[in-house]
């Protein structure tokens, strides 16, 4: 049962009257002074689990956070809770970062954010320990492995902080995307008991993901928006060249967008993502160096316009979107041809061969996921081992009502030429063979003599390698790890060599009208959040969510005590702009009736 205190300070600072699922459970550790790593889903309330703790002990709490972007944007949307912060960055001075220090020492800010890479700085360490440091959160805490995905050496520093702290808070860590692997490598690095993990899955019921396969990726991505309007999204590319490409398109055709990458000016990049949080550009076109801990809650769209590296970051990154529960979808514009790029970062990359290896093995599960016919929510469940879970019923899979084609022969010509190969040669040689193609390499091995030779030779050898995707996203072939992966016949393979078993692949799909379309109420409703936000200097989300004025519309309270009781608004949103929202709502609904008066009028007449 959740703590009494715990319920009144979400209440009373955050609108909500009950927690979700294992929010109540990680704070009552926490305030137990239990170490914890917390895994939810990204728009599962992690901050809360920290946040909530540190209102109700007496000391400070100090939040680990690795992008300034983020921390700026949690320390707003807490002030503009009526909830004292503060955050210490390289934006600082020495002076301000002093200035800072001396006010989390008066007990002035309960919450104090900083950048792991000022553990490195001489004398951090005795500076914090001159403060009253009840917790210590860890945020985006997959960063202290070198098996995640976004490893980051500033945070192995923070392996033995709180062991050298006078006060030797409690800690708390907290991610989106761990395998079994990774938080077992999180606890390890920060004493972290094994009763202390508390996961939620890592399931979005709010998301639907979409893979959309060997198409015309521009005119699938303007036929999206042109049925989706006046959405925010993301779209992510893998290179500053594919994001230069996107946003000149979508620029020419008059829709509001920005970009962002890490070649860009820091004052461009800064401007480029304030348009985008304020909603003056509600597209955002960018590499993966955007994003991170960025709370924007009312994106609608993630939108990958090439492959990301592995199912980690793609998770993470699709994850941006529904932040606030509202449906949006979650879609792959997937190529084979992509891959190659993911392959030139890891080939050109500093790790070691064994981490190499390891991504190259993520890279192979990738792909799988863009091939699967199966749930693509279930796929990724089960690579963060939740198994045993139901389709989605959401996801371009599950709701494909494609026919299915029987694919048995193509795909017993495919498996035997495998063979044939003797299992030593990768997708590209495979798909040669297949074709018939005249390769140099091809006809020094003599494999123009092969059986199998030419067996698909009446195929484009890209929808032939499309072919052997699916089959080894579907386990019919084996793929080796390393950079130059080999394929083999699995034992499924076998039976369909056999004859004991079918294989059945759908065929091309189309964009569809998948969003909400806002009533003029919310559009209404809208338009004055943004109008408060540019008053008050904060993004509009940080006034209130898409979910809190979608509840708005349907509550329309008349009243102060109507309106505490939507989801969302606690007592200091509600003396900030209770009144201005419930005279809008008002002046909305008189407009309204009269409206309707004037057309029972005219009706009359006529």
């Amino acid at each position: 049962m959740a703590d009494s205190r715990a319920l009144a300070v979400l209440k009373d600072k955050f609108g909500y009257d009950s927690f979700r699922r294992g929010q109540d459970q990680v704070i009552e550790r926490v305030l137990n002074g239990e170490n914890t790593l917390a895994v939810m889903p990204t728009g599962g309330g992690k901050s809360l689990c920290y946040q909530i703790p540190a209102l109700l002990e007496p000391g400070l709490t100090l939040v680990v956070s690795p992008l300034i972007a983020l921390m700026k944007d949690q320390v707003d949307a807490l002030n503009e809770n009526g909830i004292a912060a503060t955050f210490i960055n390289s934006s600082l001075d020495y002076q301000e970062i002093n200035h800072r220090l001396s006010m989390a020492a008066l007990g002035e800010v309960k919450l104090l954010y900083v950048a792991p890479e000022r553990f490195d700085a001489p004398g951090f360490i005795d500076e914090l320990s001159r403060l009253n440091i009840s917790i210590l959160a860890v945020d985006e805490a997959h960063c202290i492995s070198h098996w995640g995905h976004d490893f980051r050496p500033s945070y192995l520093h923070l392996s033995d902080v709180a062991a050298q702290l006078q006060s030797h808070p409690t800690v708390i860590a907290l991610t989106a995307t761990a395998t079994k692997k990774v938080a077992t490598d999180i606890c390890e690095r920060l004493d972290i008991p094994d009763g202390g993990f508390v996961s939620t899955g890592f399931a979005r019921p709010n998301l639907t993901f979409n893979v959309i396969k060997d198409q015309d990726k521009d005119t699938y991505l303007l036929e999206y928006l042109k049925l989706n309007a006046n959405q925010a999204g993301i779209i992510y590319a893998s290179t500053i060249k594919e994001v230069d490409h996107v946003a000149a398109l979508l620029a020419s055709k008059h829709y509001p967008v920005t970009k962002y990458n890490g070649q860009m000016s820091s004052t461009e990049r800064n401007q480029n993502q304030e348009d985008f949080l304020f909603d003056r550009k509600p597209i955002m076109v960018a590499t993966n160096a955007f994003g991170m801990g960025i709370d924007k809650s009312n994106v609608r769209f993630v939108i990958h316009y090439q492959v990301p590296s592995d199912l980690e970051s793609y998770y993470q990154e699709a994850g941006r979107a529904g932040r606030d529960g509202l449906p949006s979808d979650a879609i792959l514009l997937y190529k084979a041809n992509d891959i190659r790029t993911q392959l030139f970062f890891i080939e050109n990359s500093d790790a070691d061969e064994d981490h190499k290896a390891e991504q190259y093995r993520k890279l192979n599960k990738m792909k799988q996921y863009a091939n699967t016919g199966d749930c693509l929510q279930q796929f990724i469940l089960n690579y963060f081992g939740q198994t045993g879970t139901a389709p989605c019923g959401r996801c371009s899979n599950c709701l494909d009502d494609r026919d299915y084609q029987d694919i048995t022969l193509d795909a017993q010509k495919v498996l035997s030429c495998i063979i044939r190969l003797r299992s030593g040669w990768g997708k590209g040689m495979l798909t040669k063979v297949l074709a018939g193609a005249r390769d140099k390499k091809l006809l020094e091995c003599n494999f123009d003599k092969l059986s199998t030779y030419g067996l698909l030779s009446s195929y484009r050898q890209k929808d032939i390698g499309s072919l052997i995707d699916f089959l080894t996203a579907e386990d019919y072939i084996q793929v080796g790890n390393g950079k130059f992966t080999t394929l083999g016949v699995s034992e499924k393979g076998g039976n369909v060599l056999r004859g004991k078993e079918t294989v059945r692949r759908k065929m091309a799909a189309k964009a569809k009208q998948s969003l909400p379309v806002d009533d003029d109420m919310f559009q209404s409703l809208r338009a004055l959040r943004m109008s408060l936000a540019e008053k008050n200097g904060v993004p509009p989300y940080m006034i209130f969510s898409d979910q809190t004025l979608r509840e708005l519309c349907k509550e329309q309270p008349q009243t102060r005590v109507d309106m505490l009781s939507v989801r969302g608004i606690g007592q200091n949103k509600l003396d900030k702009y209770g009144d201005i929202f419930i005279d809008a709502i008002k002046d909305y609904l008189s407009a309204a009736e009269g409206d309707d008066t004037a057309d029972r009028d005219e009706a009359a007449a006529n």
